[in-house]
């Protein structure tokens, strides 16, 4: 097993950043590591990169323990932090090559970094400082160092962030192709971009795991329950609409209210029906499948 994750916990003060979280992940598999903003995502990454040390539990990259052997385990690691750190006052291949130095690279530095350069598209690029590349070419260059040993795992926080939309289809194909051999994990608020590059789903909220299962599965559990989009004329509490039949969840988002059924049943026929028992005017009905995102929101919310 390439990432074994058992209890791992990080505390600061007396908040739980992390909550005693247990996963696994194989070589050749590339999850998507998703939650909201302070859920314990970049905290996880930076215990599994040996950047943070862990309140308690344990976690091993490639066999080894990030704690006893941090070494090899930085060894077989690359890391694309959310926050790109790189030195803008270099140029492109000099950045590399200092970053092959720190890695202690043992193979052909140049051929190695020419491989990187053309592999994530920044040929056109490399003469020139970081400090005057858009941000989506300081992504690729981020993305290269991560490459640039080899690692056996792959760790990235938002590494299509500031991307155009070709370069964020080149970037996922890049990666597509990279998790064949590696494993990766793959932080994104872009459910477009866990639906077309990952096998699998782990979402974390208030640092606990909310949910971990495959992408095809977490996207029938989506499609399996329901949407229902209704605006009101008059004024309505979810506590109302959650007593109509099939009704177990209701959200409003402005003048509209977003009711989730239990199954595929058709909740329209019941609403319709509440709205006239209630004296109530529906000024619009619209049926949708649920989508992943909302699978996320109903369990991160």
């Amino acid at each position: 097993m390439s990432v074994k994750v058992e209890g791992l916990t990080k505390i600061y003060g007396e908040q739980y950043a992390v909550d005693s979280i247990s996963f696994e992940v194989p070589s050749g598999q590339i999850t998507g590591f998703l939650g909201p903003n302070g859920a314990g995502k970049s905290t996880t990454m930076k215990m599994l990169t040996c950047y943070l040390a862990p309140t308690s539990g344990k976690a091993t990259v490639a066999g080894y323990d990030i704690e006893e052997n941090s070494m090899e385990v930085r060894k077989r690691i690359g890391y694309l932090p959310e926050h790109n750190p790189l030195y803008t006052e270099m140029y492109v291949k000099e950045y590399l090559r200092f970053i092959a130095g720190i890695a202690q690279y043992e193979g052909n530095v140049s051929q190695r970094i020419n491989e990187l350069i053309e592999m994530t598209g920044l040929g056109v690029e490399k003469h020139k400082k970081i400090g005057m590349l858009s941000k989506g070419y300081r992504q690729r260059v981020g993305l290269a160092q991560a490459l640039l040993n080899n690692p056996e795992v792959l760790i990235l926080d938002e590494p299509t962030s500031g991307l155009d939309p070709n370069q964020v289809v080149e970037i996922r194909n890049l990666i597509k192709e990279v998790g064949k051999e590696k494993t990766v994990i793959l932080s994104t608020h872009i459910m477009q971009e866990v639906q077309a590059m990952c096998s699998r789903v782990i979402i974390i909220n208030k640092g606990k795991i909310a949910a971990d299962n495959s992408t095809e599965e977490l996207t029938q559990q989506a499609t399996g329950n329901n949407l229902l989009r209704v605006e009101f004329k008059n004024p309505v509490t979810a506590a109302e609409l959650k007593k109509i039949p099939g009704v177990i969840e209701a959200e409003q988002k402005g003048k509209i209210w977003i009711l989730f059924s239990e199954s595929q049943d058709d909740l329209r026929d019941a609403v319709f029906k509440w709205a006239v028992a209630n004296n109530n005017t529906i000024y619009e009905m619209e049926r949708e499948g649920r989508s992943l995102e909302n699978i996320f929101h109903n369990l991160t919310k």
